[in-house]
């Protein structure tokens, strides 16, 4: 996976145990839909309660600049292959409902961090694409009347089974290049890095701190729930 190290660490942060990807299978490389959600499935398994997706993603709207944090808040799928076709698997729905794929609650929680720490947010909507080629001028447009702020070519399978799963998920996209205005921008692949590399401190920051956060909120909550039932630990 070029860009992509594949490795899967386990780890703590702020005490908080987690599981981090260092890379994702893309379907550009030929894989299945089932083969590129894989991980998450496994995740569910371990008991993963929520999602942090991060990509690197072109941006249409004429408010972005290069290096811009887009807090995803909707997406558009535009996979030829659903993640979900086939056998349904039994950790949600047959037809599950997407009108809060992105948690609205985390989607907050990273606008008022990013307020504090003065670090610069945009929101918008995201739109997943097969690639591997990147968008021509006429594309770009296209996908911006349909409702899309940036375009990319992952994420969107992950995000859809997670949310199968009942894990919620937040996602956030680097502004890495733009297209689809009056004059053409070429990008390539190791300026798509560069910048991705120059914008990760920022995106970094904001998610250690939802992590440590929204750990504490849970802590609260098991203290409330505990002192409400103290018999519970017992049974």
């Amino acid at each position: 996976m070029e860009g992509h190290s594949g490795k899967l660490i386990f780890g703590k942060l702020g005490g908080v145990d987690i599981l981090a990807m260092q890379g994702r299978f893309h379907f550009y490389e030929g894989y299945s839909m089932k083969e590129v959600t894989f991980p998450v499935r496994v995740m569910y398994e371990l008991g993963i309660k929520t999602l942090f997706v991060s990509n690197a993603a072109g941006g249409m709207n004429p408010k972005f600049q290069i290096g811009d944090l887009m807090i995803i808040t909707d997406h558009i799928n535009f996979f030829p292959e659903h993640p979900l076709r086939g056998k349904n698997f039994p950790t949600g729905p047959r037809f599950p409902d997407m009108h809060e794929t992105y948690d609205k609650k985390l989607i907050q929680l990273a606008a008022d961090i990013a307020r504090e720490k003065k670090i610069r947010v945009t929101y918008g909507v995201y739109i997943g694409l097969q690639g591997p080629t990147f968008e021509t001028p006429a594309e770009y447009r296209m996908y911006h009347l349909l409702g899309a702020d940036a375009v990319g070519m992952s994420t969107v399978p992950e995000v859809i089974v997670a949310h199968h799963c009942g894990i919620r998920t937040f996602g956030i996209s680097v502004i890495t290049d733009l297209g689809g205005f009056d004059k053409p921008v070429e990008v390539s692949h190791e300026e798509v890095q560069e910048a991705a590399n120059a914008a990760q401190p920022f995106m970094t920051e904001i998610m250690r701190e939802m992590i440590i956060r929204s750990e504490k909120v849970e802590s609260q909550k098991k203290k409330s729930y505990n002192t409400d039932h103290p018999t519970e630990g017992w049974k």
